[in-house]
């Protein structure tokens, strides 16, 4: 299947099903969409996403960045929409990132693996995270999960999902790094370079662009590794700060996997 769904102007959009489990089922295709934001959505956006027929959205963007960037929805939706109210009132960190430090290859991934190591533990993420998965357990309809970029808050609980339902690492990660490709980062990062040369007056090399604006294999295993010290399983995480007990489990993995 192609997992890449093609849109105007809503970027990273896909289907993260179709992926065989250690069970010897396989996620129904259809059902797990994630994607970035949709503020730039045009009609014939909005149009596709209709067509999807989706239960439940999940935006996984703090306040801030959902009044900065609203979305567009279809206007005859009756999805319901998961977000959190939790607003610290700061600016976003990955944006003071970009104003304040040195826009090197290094800081960039620095920066990523302090943000990964934050990302499961965050209260808004916690809550959003737990609303998301009992979500999964009580609705047989399409689910799709964003954030801004639809690569980090998106990316980790896409894997989180893959891993509840038996996925492999190796096909958890393939999916994960599909962001590479679907935003075409590599051609992107001139233009991009240059967009935060005008918002920051500072310019960025190419290789910080992509470490800061691509996802590595090595951001979800520290993401990983610092769940497990924590919880000493991802399962043991899901179960305790998330409220994934085995009867949810169980209702998941029937309503997702065939």
């Amino acid at each position: 299947m192609s997992r890449l769904l093609p849109f105007d102007a809503v970027d990273n959009f896909r289907d993260y099903g179709d992926y065989a489990t250690a069970a010897g089922r396989r996620v129904r295709p259809g059902r797990l969409y994630r994607s970035a934001h949709h503020a730039r959505a045009t009609e014939a956006d909005l149009d596709r996403i209709a067509a999807l027929g989706l239960a439940t959205v999940v935006d996984l963007r703090r306040p801030g960045e959902r009044r900065h960037q609203p979305s567009r929805r279809p206007a005859a939706s009756a999805c319901a929409v998961i977000e959190s109210d939790h607003d610290d009132g700061g600016e976003a960190p990955h944006i003071t990132f970009l104003k304040t430090a040195d826009l090197t290859e290094d800081s960039g991934r620095a920066f990523m693996h302090d943000a990964y190591r934050r990302l499961p533990f965050e209260p808004p993420h916690l809550d959003l995270f737990a609303r998301y998965f009992r979500t999964l357990g009580q609705t047989d309809g399409p689910v799709l999960i964003h954030c801004a970029a639809g690569k980090d808050r998106t990316g980790l609980l896409a894997a989180l999902t893959h891993h509840l339902l038996g996925v492999s690492r190796d096909d958890m990660i393939e999916d994960y790094l599909l962001t590479n490709r679907a935003v075409d980062l590599e051609a992107r990062a001139p233009d991009i370079a240059r967009q935060l040369h005008a918002m920051t007056g500072r310019t960025a090399s190419h290789g910080a662009v992509v470490a800061f604006l691509g996802v590595e294999p090595d951001f979800l295993d520290v993401a990983f590794r610092t769940i497990e010290a924590e919880h000493g399983t991802l399962d043991a995480y899901l179960e305790r700060a998330l409220g994934v007990d085995a009867s949810l489990r169980d209702r998941i993995v029937e309503r997702l996997a065939a």
